[in-house]
This record gives structure tokens, sequence and C-alpha cells, in this order.
């Protein structure tokens, strides 16, 4: 088995920022100090599944869903681990998960619709935009599946009294 080096430098790469990302928002959202590596390694090994998936020919919604599945079983076992709410490390983790290229086409499309003066362009525009609008909204429902999957599965449950 051969090691493909390219591949493996995307990856490094890939989870380098997405980890980046992730500890930037993880100190945006002011969390404790002591889980910063975490929320790192989160959002790196979150974002790098994603874009194995895709480079091994997944769609980028379910290799999403798979990314965000990880990063919410991640956060299951860091919150056990340092004691602490699991949205602390799933958030800021599924941030760089966000489809925020498919949102600013959208919001492009929109604008240029309005601006459009015939109506032989608004069609092909119309397509541009429920096509990008509707990648949006299976990605971020494949975030929001992901990271509450595991939560809802393996949470501790506090007792009814």
């Amino acid at each position: 088995m051969t090691i493909d080096l390219a591949l493996l430098w995307l990856l490094g790469r890939d989870a380098l920022w997405a980890g980046v990302a992730a500890l930037g928002f993880a100190i945006l959202f002011n969390v404790p100090v002591r889980t910063l590596a975490a929320c790192f390694v989160n959002g790196a090994l979150g974002h790098a599944l994603r874009t194995l998936l895709m480079r091994y020919g997944l769609g980028i919604e379910a290799a999403t869903l798979a990314g965000a599945v990880l990063i919410g079983f991640l956060g299951v076992g860091c919150a056990r681990l340092w004691k602490a709410p699991t949205p602390v490390f799933t958030v800021p983790g599924a941030i760089a998960l966000v489809p925020g290229t498919f949102a600013f086409r959208t919001m492009l499309g929109l604008l240029q619709l309005a601006a459009a003066s015939n109506s032989d362009a608004g069609g092909a525009i119309l397509w541009n935009i429920s096509f990008n609008a509707t990648k949006t909204a299976l990605i971020l429902a494949a975030i929001a599946v992901g990271i509450a999957t595991p939560t809802l599965l393996f949470g501790r449950r506090k007792p009814v009294v």
C-alpha cells in the first residue's frame, strides 16, 4: 500500500486551518481555557474527515454529516472527560463545516435576480438560487443532525425526581 503524500498534505493543511477556525470560535465563545486544545482537535478531525470523504467521491452533504457525527462523538467524550457541557466542544468544531460559499452564492443570486431586466436571465438565476439554497439547507441540516445524534444517544440523562 502506497501513501499518497499529496492527500496527506491536503488533509494536514485542512485539519490545521479547520482547527485554527475552531480554536478562534472557541475563544470567541469564551470556553474554558482547559478545553481549547480539545476544541482545536475536534474541529480539525471533523473537517479532515469531511475532506477525506469528499476526496473519495462522497457528496458534500453526506460527508458533512459524517464529519458532524465525528464532532458529536468527540464532543460527548470530551464533555465527560473534562466535565463540561457538550456544546463547548461541538459548536466550535462544527463552525468550520458551515456552508458559507453556498449561502453567499444564494444571496448573490437573489441580488442578481432583483437586478435582472428580462425574464430569460431570471430563469437561470432562479435555478442557481434554488440549487445553492438547497445545498445550504441540506448541509446545515447535516451539521445539526450530526452533532445532536451522539448527544441524544449517549448524553447523560438527569434523573426525574
